[in-house]
Protein backbone atom coordinates (compact mmCIF):
# COMPACT_ATOMS: atom_id res chain seq x y z
CA UNK A 1 0.00 0.00 0.00
CA UNK A 2 1.13 3.54 -0.64
CA UNK A 3 1.08 6.10 2.15
CA UNK A 4 -2.35 7.47 1.27
CA UNK A 5 -3.79 3.98 1.48
CA UNK A 6 -2.09 3.34 4.80
CA UNK A 7 -3.87 6.31 6.38
CA UNK A 8 -7.21 5.79 4.62
CA UNK A 9 -10.09 4.94 6.97
CA UNK A 10 -12.87 4.73 4.39
CA UNK A 11 -15.59 2.39 5.61
CA UNK A 12 -14.05 1.82 9.04
CA UNK A 13 -16.27 2.19 12.10
CA UNK A 14 -15.04 4.15 15.11
CA UNK A 15 -16.54 4.59 18.57
CA UNK A 16 -15.40 7.77 20.32
CA UNK A 17 -16.44 8.16 23.94
CA UNK A 18 -16.73 11.74 25.06
CA UNK A 19 -16.86 12.49 21.35
CA UNK A 20 -19.32 15.37 21.44
CA UNK A 21 -16.91 18.17 22.33
CA UNK A 22 -13.32 19.09 23.12
CA UNK A 23 -10.55 16.66 22.29
CA UNK A 24 -12.99 13.85 21.53
CA UNK A 25 -14.77 15.96 18.94
CA UNK A 26 -11.44 16.97 17.40
CA UNK A 27 -10.27 13.37 17.06
CA UNK A 28 -13.67 12.25 15.75
CA UNK A 29 -13.45 14.94 13.09
CA UNK A 30 -9.99 13.74 12.07
CA UNK A 31 -11.21 10.16 11.74
CA UNK A 32 -14.22 11.28 9.72
CA UNK A 33 -12.05 13.38 7.42
CA UNK A 34 -10.20 10.16 6.56
CA UNK A 35 -13.47 8.33 5.86
CA UNK A 36 -14.40 6.60 9.12
CA UNK A 37 -18.05 6.22 10.13
CA UNK A 38 -18.59 7.42 13.68
CA UNK A 39 -20.41 6.37 16.84
CA UNK A 40 -20.28 9.31 19.23
CA UNK A 41 -21.28 8.73 22.83
CA UNK A 42 -21.32 10.86 25.96
CA UNK A 43 -23.47 11.53 28.99
CA UNK A 44 -25.37 14.31 27.18
CA UNK A 45 -26.93 12.83 24.05
CA UNK A 46 -28.03 16.20 22.68
CA UNK A 47 -24.40 17.29 22.34
CA UNK A 48 -23.57 14.05 20.56
CA UNK A 49 -26.45 14.60 18.17
CA UNK A 50 -25.23 18.11 17.36
CA UNK A 51 -21.70 16.82 16.69
CA UNK A 52 -22.96 13.85 14.69
CA UNK A 53 -25.09 16.11 12.51
CA UNK A 54 -22.16 18.42 11.80
CA UNK A 55 -19.76 15.58 10.99
CA UNK A 56 -22.16 14.03 8.48
CA UNK A 57 -21.23 16.91 6.19
CA UNK A 58 -17.88 15.14 5.73
CA UNK A 59 -19.67 12.36 3.86
CA UNK A 60 -19.66 9.72 6.61
CA UNK A 61 -22.38 7.98 8.59
CA UNK A 62 -22.78 8.87 12.24
CA UNK A 63 -24.65 7.56 15.25
CA UNK A 64 -25.19 9.56 18.45
CA UNK A 65 -25.74 7.70 21.72
CA UNK A 66 -26.00 8.45 25.41
CA UNK A 67 -23.43 6.73 27.63
CA UNK A 68 -21.96 7.17 31.09
CA UNK A 69 -18.74 5.15 31.01
CA UNK A 70 -19.14 4.35 34.71
CA UNK A 71 -22.18 2.27 33.73
CA UNK A 72 -21.28 -1.16 32.34
CA UNK A 73 -24.78 -1.73 30.94
CA UNK A 74 -24.70 1.60 29.09
CA UNK A 75 -21.36 0.70 27.48
CA UNK A 76 -22.68 -2.67 26.33
CA UNK A 77 -25.73 -0.93 24.86
CA UNK A 78 -23.46 1.39 22.83
CA UNK A 79 -21.53 -1.61 21.50
CA UNK A 80 -24.74 -3.47 20.65
CA UNK A 81 -26.19 -0.43 18.88
CA UNK A 82 -22.96 0.14 16.94
CA UNK A 83 -22.87 -3.48 15.78
CA UNK A 84 -26.56 -3.39 14.87
CA UNK A 85 -26.03 -0.25 12.76
CA UNK A 86 -22.66 -0.97 11.16
CA UNK A 87 -21.98 -4.70 11.65
CA UNK A 88 -18.44 -4.19 12.98
CA UNK A 89 -16.24 -1.98 15.17
CA UNK A 90 -12.76 -1.22 13.89
CA UNK A 91 -11.63 1.63 16.16
CA UNK A 92 -12.26 2.57 19.78
CA UNK A 93 -11.16 5.91 21.19
CA UNK A 94 -11.49 5.95 24.98
CA UNK A 95 -11.66 9.68 25.53
CA UNK A 96 -14.35 10.25 28.18
CA UNK A 97 -12.71 11.69 31.25
CA UNK A 98 -13.16 13.51 34.53
CA UNK A 99 -11.01 15.39 37.02
CA UNK A 100 -11.36 16.83 40.49
CA UNK A 101 -9.23 19.54 42.01
CA UNK A 102 -8.49 19.22 45.72
CA UNK A 103 -5.43 18.88 47.97
CA UNK A 104 -4.58 15.25 48.67
CA UNK A 105 -5.26 15.63 52.38
CA UNK A 106 -8.75 16.99 51.69
CA UNK A 107 -9.95 14.88 48.74
CA UNK A 108 -12.91 12.71 49.64
CA UNK A 109 -13.25 9.08 48.67
CA UNK A 110 -16.29 9.98 46.59
CA UNK A 111 -14.26 12.51 44.58
CA UNK A 112 -11.41 10.03 44.12
CA UNK A 113 -13.78 7.24 43.06
CA UNK A 114 -15.55 9.44 40.49
CA UNK A 115 -12.28 10.20 38.70
CA UNK A 116 -10.91 6.66 38.84
CA UNK A 117 -14.23 5.12 37.83
CA UNK A 118 -14.51 7.38 34.80
CA UNK A 119 -10.93 7.52 33.57
CA UNK A 120 -9.60 4.06 34.40
CA UNK A 121 -12.51 1.71 35.05
CA UNK A 122 -14.47 3.23 32.16
CA UNK A 123 -11.52 2.58 29.85
CA UNK A 124 -11.36 -1.03 31.03
CA UNK A 125 -15.10 -1.60 30.59
CA UNK A 126 -15.17 -0.13 27.08
CA UNK A 127 -12.10 -2.10 25.99
CA UNK A 128 -13.62 -5.28 27.37
CA UNK A 129 -16.94 -4.79 25.59
CA UNK A 130 -15.48 -3.70 22.24
CA UNK A 131 -12.63 -6.19 22.48
CA UNK A 132 -15.01 -9.12 22.23
CA UNK A 133 -16.18 -7.87 18.84
CA UNK A 134 -12.65 -7.11 17.68
CA UNK A 135 -11.39 -10.54 18.73
CA UNK A 136 -14.24 -12.16 16.78
CA UNK A 137 -13.39 -10.20 13.62
CA UNK A 138 -9.62 -10.68 14.05
CA UNK A 139 -8.59 -7.02 14.03
CA UNK A 140 -8.98 -3.73 15.83
CA UNK A 141 -7.45 -0.45 16.90
CA UNK A 142 -7.82 0.85 20.46
CA UNK A 143 -6.67 4.35 21.39
CA UNK A 144 -6.77 5.18 25.09
CA UNK A 145 -6.50 8.86 25.95
CA UNK A 146 -3.99 9.21 28.74
CA UNK A 147 -2.19 12.47 29.60
CA UNK A 148 1.26 13.82 30.33
CA UNK A 149 -0.15 13.94 33.88
CA UNK A 150 0.17 10.14 33.91
CA UNK A 151 3.91 10.25 33.22
CA UNK A 152 4.98 11.71 36.55
CA UNK A 153 4.21 14.12 39.33
CA UNK A 154 3.30 17.80 39.18
CA UNK A 155 3.90 20.98 41.16
CA UNK A 156 1.68 22.00 44.06
CA UNK A 157 -0.28 24.37 41.81
CA UNK A 158 -1.84 21.32 40.14
CA UNK A 159 -3.88 19.61 42.85
CA UNK A 160 -5.57 16.73 41.01
CA UNK A 161 -3.92 13.56 42.26
CA UNK A 162 -6.86 11.37 41.24
CA UNK A 163 -6.49 12.51 37.64
CA UNK A 164 -2.74 11.89 37.63
CA UNK A 165 -3.16 8.45 39.20
CA UNK A 166 -5.92 7.46 36.79
CA UNK A 167 -3.93 8.48 33.72
CA UNK A 168 -0.88 6.63 34.98
CA UNK A 169 -3.15 3.64 35.30
CA UNK A 170 -4.39 4.09 31.73
CA UNK A 171 -0.80 4.00 30.49
CA UNK A 172 0.01 0.78 32.35
CA UNK A 173 -3.32 -0.72 31.28
CA UNK A 174 -2.59 0.15 27.64
CA UNK A 175 0.79 -1.52 27.65
CA UNK A 176 -0.50 -4.69 29.28
CA UNK A 177 -3.58 -4.97 27.08
CA UNK A 178 -1.39 -4.50 23.99
CA UNK A 179 0.53 -7.60 25.00
CA UNK A 180 -2.60 -9.59 25.80
CA UNK A 181 -4.43 -8.85 22.55
CA UNK A 182 -1.56 -8.76 20.08
CA UNK A 183 -2.30 -12.38 19.04
CA UNK A 184 -5.75 -11.19 17.92
CA UNK A 185 -4.27 -8.50 15.64
CA UNK A 186 -5.56 -5.73 17.92
CA UNK A 187 -3.21 -2.79 18.38
CA UNK A 188 -3.65 -0.94 21.68
CA UNK A 189 -1.97 2.42 22.06
CA UNK A 190 -2.39 5.63 24.04
CA UNK A 191 -2.16 9.34 23.34
CA UNK A 192 -0.84 11.53 26.14
CA UNK A 193 -1.89 15.13 25.41
CA UNK A 194 -0.31 18.07 27.14
CA UNK A 195 -2.21 21.29 27.78
CA UNK A 196 -5.17 21.83 25.45
CA UNK A 197 -7.88 24.41 26.23
CA UNK A 198 -10.98 22.35 27.03
CA UNK A 199 -13.96 22.52 29.35
CA UNK A 200 -11.99 20.48 31.88
CA UNK A 201 -8.75 22.45 31.72
CA UNK A 202 -10.25 25.89 31.17
CA UNK A 203 -9.97 27.19 34.72
CA UNK A 204 -6.35 26.19 35.30
CA UNK A 205 -5.27 27.52 31.89
CA UNK A 206 -7.00 30.83 32.56
CA UNK A 207 -5.45 31.25 36.00
CA UNK A 208 -2.00 29.68 35.41
CA UNK A 209 -1.43 30.58 31.76
CA UNK A 210 2.02 32.15 32.07
CA UNK A 211 3.51 29.48 34.33
CA UNK A 212 2.14 26.68 32.15
CA UNK A 213 3.41 28.20 28.91
CA UNK A 214 6.84 28.70 30.45
CA UNK A 215 7.14 24.90 30.64
CA UNK A 216 6.18 24.27 26.99
CA UNK A 217 9.08 24.65 24.53
CA UNK A 218 6.76 25.48 21.62
CA UNK A 219 5.33 28.31 23.69
CA UNK A 220 1.65 27.59 23.04
CA UNK A 221 -1.19 25.35 24.10
CA UNK A 222 -2.54 22.59 21.86
CA UNK A 223 -4.86 23.72 19.08
CA UNK A 224 -7.96 22.54 17.25
CA UNK A 225 -6.04 20.24 14.88
CA UNK A 226 -3.08 19.06 16.94
CA UNK A 227 -4.57 15.69 17.92
CA UNK A 228 -6.09 14.76 14.57
CA UNK A 229 -2.91 13.34 13.05
CA UNK A 230 -2.07 11.31 16.14
CA UNK A 231 -5.55 9.78 16.22
CA UNK A 232 -5.54 8.95 12.51
CA UNK A 233 -2.07 7.40 12.75
CA UNK A 234 -3.03 5.08 15.59
CA UNK A 235 -6.40 4.23 14.01
CA UNK A 236 -5.01 3.34 10.59
CA UNK A 237 -2.87 0.68 8.95
CA UNK A 238 0.01 3.14 9.16
CA UNK A 239 0.47 1.92 12.75
CA UNK A 240 0.05 -1.81 12.08
CA UNK A 241 3.40 -2.52 13.75
CA UNK A 242 2.86 -0.13 16.66
CA UNK A 243 1.28 -1.40 19.87
CA UNK A 244 1.72 -0.66 23.55
CA UNK A 245 3.00 2.82 22.66
CA UNK A 246 2.25 6.15 24.35
CA UNK A 247 2.30 8.98 21.82
CA UNK A 248 2.98 12.25 23.64
CA UNK A 249 1.46 15.37 22.07
CA UNK A 250 2.52 18.17 24.39
CA UNK A 251 4.50 20.84 22.54
CA UNK A 252 7.68 19.50 24.09
CA UNK A 253 6.58 19.85 27.71
CA UNK A 254 8.05 16.49 28.73
CA UNK A 255 11.23 17.00 26.68
CA UNK A 256 12.86 19.35 29.21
Amino acid sequence: MNVKQLFDLTGRVAIVSGGSMGLGRQMAEGLAEMGANLVLCARKKDRCEEAAHALRSLGVQTLALECDVKDKAAIHQVVDDALARFGRIDILVNNAGASWGAPVEEMTLEQWDKVLSTNLTGTFLFCQAVGKAMIAQGSGKIINIASVAGLGGASSELQAIGYHASKGGVIAFTKDLACKWAPHNIQVNAIAPGWFPTHMSGWIIEHRKDSLLAKIPLGRFGGDHDLKGAAVLLASEASAYVTGHVLVVDGGQTAW
